[in-house]
């Protein structure tokens, strides 16, 4: 299975009462940031079977906004696992629930979402540390329950890709 980890993109301050910031929604460089996402995801030819996100408003919106970009026309799978609190064992059991898709995507948070990542790249007794920007990607080749981390797509790698991108595919004007 690939698996892809989506870090939802910029949603702005942290509200101090729970049940306002589960309704956070992404601000416009978190929706900017789903652009170039979703835009580079498609130049590296990602497919996915499924996309699996937290139910928090701005992870549902990243997932949406990245699978829109992606072509992705399934919908998208809502689960507690990849929740601010969910742990390890909520994530292995989601893990276990989408294991015959051959690829999928989770969106989620930090802190979590990257130990999650560090878990499933880890041989069991180590510790791996990374960690997801907000709007960050990383694409893991699963074996089981352990996998290897292909690539890591920071937010800032992401827009330069994608300012690049559109800078050569401007006309280029002749000087005389």
């Amino acid at each position: 299975m690939i698996l892809y980890f989506l870090r939802h993109a910029s949603a702005g301050e942290h509200f101090a009462n729970p049940k306002k910031d589960e309704k956070r929604a992404l601000d416009k460089e978190g929706i900017d940031q789903c652009g170039y996402i979703g835009r580079a995801l498609t130049a590296l030819d990602v497919q996915v079977e499924m996309i699996v996100s937290s139910p928090l408003k701005r992870s549902t919106q990243t997932a949406s906004l990245v699978g829109n970009e992606l072509g992705y026309e399934g919908k998208i799978q809502l689960e507690n696992g990849l929740r601010p609190e969910a742990g390890l064992a909520d994530f292995r059991k989601l893990l276990e629930k989408y294991s015959r898709q051959e690829a999928i995507m989770v969106v989620g948070h930090n802190p979590n979402l990257s130990q999650f990542l560090g878990a499933v790249i880890c041989d069991s007794g180590c510790e791996a540390s990374l960690e997801l920007k907000k709007g960050a990607v990383a694409k893991v080749e699963m074996r089981r329950t352990s996998g290897t981390l292909q690539w890591c797509l920071t937010p800032k790698v992401l827009r330069t890709l994608h300012e690049t991108a559109v800078e050569s595919s401007r006309p280029k004007t002749s000087r005389k």
